[in-house]
């Protein structure tokens, strides 16, 4: 699309579709491959993402000063979140650098169950890790960074050509990628009192949403909420209990990024009934009990007051005391989000073992928001109503930092590849957590806000934290998001291992070959190097890990590579796109409208479709056999 001059383009009201010839609207003079809009972490990797590939990239966010703002615990990974933090980092992504630069504790989780769910977790400092990913971002090559409240979307012939802002700007671009977290038509509850906000202090996008639904899109609403934020010179520490850093710092990212800032504890104390009963006096007052918030929350992350009521029978909840940085006196208090007035919040707070004499800096809140439907966007991130136009983050329904640092990363790789005429990039569900993401949410969709769990994937022994380096980097290097170096390492790493593996069974102890004896659950590769020095190499420690639990758990790996085999051999099924699924007969009717809406890559993609059963699987595999013939 040629852009207009200023003296000749209007305004137009996405709400009513009306020029408006009060407004003269400015076309900017330089033309973007890309457009990010929205700077939070779906949209910092995005960005990043296509700069790094070559692409003339304008990140857009309402505000410089909050890119890659922490806008809850400013905490990185955990249980499932910390392997797709692992994953962004091993495919050339950024948080994990960020993350280990900026870290004050961290612990390994799940260090007593099996390496399938042991994950790392960071505290990090809040505003360290904000400047730091910003100071990335405006050093990088190929990315302009500006400040706009984007309004609108561009479209010509079903095709995106750029954006609007509330400033009356028009950036034009080959491909925008939306990134909007909580801001799309954002409202704020404290008590029955509510205002838009896209975060406490922030705009909302209002038009944005409106125009995503006059282009056709299916939108949904939810729910999300934050603590409040105490003084930690008001807190009674004496009278907590207190959750120290591992002692030896461990990182996220596979390469040096560099030392953490420091090592400060945490704390646990806990409500009572106490602090039970005034939650259940006052949730006449509470926005989600009266009927005010419509929006579905959380499930897996409930406020304080829904923990009460959903769990009358528990005498106490946790309440993590975490620091949100070294220059500032403010502690997060982890499990009591919550959407009550102010006035309960502080009877609630000080109803607390060690805050009882607390002092609130900020109340917590809800935000309700707007999302699209995932179902409407492709396994690329793209959305199947606009070419070229990408979604990623809490748009797709999803809740985590993590979760949306992953969709931006892959929204950036795709809308890379494809202005380069390659072909798109997928990850399947055998690959890596960020696989099992993005197609629970095209295949599937969600209606409340998605948040990974190790639970979710199949072959999750097999996709462990500790591995994401050789499961991933490779596709990293390729696109030229991984410098040489640390790639030429992984492949030596792998080779190591490789060989070690085929060596140790022949090798022997008497009866038992060394492999056997690793095998026993009491038996380390250091053991092994002990005992037989002239018999077993010295490599590197995270090599030797890697051989000591492919041993150990060498059954159940096998198991689930056979199970692969077979997941694969139905994902190589591959339907045709657009496919005209009233056509096929012998398909049920929900089968067809599911399938119509999803339009699955796969005979595998397929049967994972909520209402397509294992005989519509079979109808679809008989008509692909007859189409081939």
């Amino acid at each position: 699309m040629k852009p207009l001059s200023a003296s000749s383009a209007v305004k137009s009201n996405p709400q009513s579709g009306l020029a408006n010839p009060q407004s003269l609207m400015f076309d900017y003079p330089k033309q973007y491959d890309v457009i990010v809009a929205g700077g939070g972490h779906a949209g910092c990797e995005a960005a990043l993402t296509c700069a790094r590939m070559g692409m003339s990239t304008l990140l857009l966010t309402i505000n410089l000063d909050t890119i890659a703002q922490m806008s809850c615990n400013p905490a990185i990974g955990g249980l499932a979140k910390g392997h797709l933090v692992r994953e962004i980092d091993a495919l050339g992504g950024e948080m994990a650098r960020v993350t280990d630069r900026t870290t004050i504790n961290f612990r390994m989780l799940n260090t007593r169950k099996g390496p399938a769910v042991r994950a790392p977790r960071a505290q990090c400092d809040k505003k360290a890790y904000q400047f730091a990913f910003k100071q990335v971002l405006e050093r990088q090559p190929n990315l302009d960074v500006k400040q706009a409240l984007v309004t609108g979307i561009l479209t010509e012939n079903q095709r995106t050509t750029g954006v609007t802002t509330s400033t009356d700007v028009r950036y034009f671009a080959k491909a925008v990628i939306l990134c909007a977290g909580t801001f799309l038509n954002g409202v704020i509850h404290i008590g029955l009192e509510s205002f838009p906000a896209g975060r406490a202090g922030e705009l909302p996008s209002v038009e944005l949403s409106e125009n995503l639904r006059s282009l056709g899109f299916a939108i949904g609403r939810l729910k999300t909420g934050t603590p409040p934020r105490l003084n930690a010179r008001t807190i009674d520490f004496s009278r907590v209990v207190e959750h120290p850093p591992d002692p030896q710092p461990g990182r996220f990212s596979h390469t040096d990024a560099g030392a953490p800032l420091g090592r400060i504890p945490c704390y646990i104390t806990y409500t009572n009934q106490r602090t039970a009963e005034v939650i259940r006096k006052n949730l006449d007052r509470s926005p989600l009990f009266s009927g005010k918030i419509k929006g579905t929350g959380v499930r897996y992350c409930p406020s304080i007051e829904d923990k009460v009521v959903r769990f009358p029978e528990k005498e106490s909840h946790h309440i993590f005391l975490e620091p949100e940085g070294l220059n500032t006196e403010e502690i997060y208090v982890n499990g009591a989000s919550t959407s009550l007035p102010y006035d309960v919040q502080i009877e609630i707070i000080r109803s607390i073992r060690g805050l009882e004499d607390a002092e609130i800096m900020r109340p917590g809140y809800a935000i309700e928001y707007d999302f699209a439907f995932p179902t409407q966007i492709k396994a690329t991130l793209e959305t199947k109503a606009v070419e070229g136009l990408y979604f990623a983050g809490q748009i797709n329904g999803t809740s985590g930092y993590e979760e949306a640092a992953a969709q931006g990363l892959m929204a950036g790789i795709n809308a890379a590849l494809k202005l380069r005429g390659e072909p798109p990039f997928f990850l399947d569900r055998s690959e890596a957590y960020i696989g099992v993401l993005v197609d629970d949410l095209v295949t599937r969709g969600t209606q409340e806000p998605y948040r990974m769990f190790t639970s979710r994937a199949e072959y999750r022994l097999l996709l462990r934290q500790d591995n994401a380096d050789l499961r991933l980097t490779r596709h990293g290097y390729r696109f030229g998001l991984v410098q040489e170096d640390f790639f030429r390492s992984v492949e030596e790493k792998r080779a190591a291992i490789d060989s070690e593996l085929k060596r140790l069974p022949t090798v022997h102890d008497g009866a038992s070959s060394l492999f056997q004896l690793l095998k026993r659950p009491e038996i380390t590769y250091a053991d092994l190097k002990s005992r037989f020095p002239d018999k077993v190499r010295s490599l590197p420690e995270d090599t030797e890990k890697q051989i000591e639990l492919e041993a150990k758990y060498d059954g159940y790996i096998n198991r689930q590579r056979q199970q692969i085999e077979r997941f694969q051999k139905m994902e190589s099924q591959t339907l045709p796109s657009s496919m005209d699924y009233s056509a096929v007969k012998g398909l049920r009717r929900e089968a067809v409208e599911k399938l119509t809406q999803v339009q699955p890559r796969s005979i595998g993609q397929a049967s994972r479709i909520s209402g397509v059963s294992p005989a519509d699987v079979s109808v679809l595999i008989v008509w692909l056999k007859k189409s081939r013939l």
